[in-house]
């Protein structure tokens, strides 16, 4: 008989190489709505960059890949953070097959985050989105007081 023990945890959440991921910064340009110099978007596509992508500017953030040439994405990870505030977050992932064409809608989530208790959030989405030119994250970091919260993103991967 062959056993391992695992953590419960971690049960569903098979790590995906990073070798396997995308490699963004070769493929896509990056259009946001504000960043914090020192958390910089870079640091959250690019694996082992820094802390993640953090916004200047309070309230409601959009961050937008836009892919030099349509490709197939077959997965989608986002992993979020927050350590100091409870708050409740929200964040929609929408993508487009064409440049001027609405984007439609992949998942909407909210969470809510607690420094106590819960202060990670990991979304992995299957999915088959071909042709993909433009991919969009939308994220309202607070719902209950709006505009007193700056959005954060700790990892954004796609494969």
């Amino acid at each position: 008989m062959r056993k391992k023990i695992i953590r419960s945890d971690t049960l569903n959440q098979r790590s995906q190489p990073e070798q396997e991921w995308l490699d963004v910064e070769q493929i896509v340009r990056v259009e946001l709505t504000s960043e914090d110099p020192n958390f910089t978007i870079e640091s959250a596509l690019i694996a082992d960059t820094g802390p993640g992508w953090r916004a200047a500017e309070t309230g409601e953030q959009t961050i937008r890949l836009i892919f030099d040439t349509p490709r197939t994405v077959h997965r989608i990870r986002l992993e979020f953070s927050e350590t100091e505030v409870e708050r409740t977050q929200e964040f929609t992932l929408r993508w487009s097959r064409h440049a001027n064409a609405p984007l439609e809608e992949i998942v909407r989530q909210q969470w809510t985050f607690s420094p106590g208790g819960s202060t990670s959030e990991v979304e992995d989405y299957r999915v088959q989105l071909e042709h993909l030119l433009i991919l969009a994250l939308t994220i309202r970091p607070e719902l209950g007081v709006p505009d007193s919260t700056f959005a954060t993103l700790r990892k954004f991967r796609m494969a």
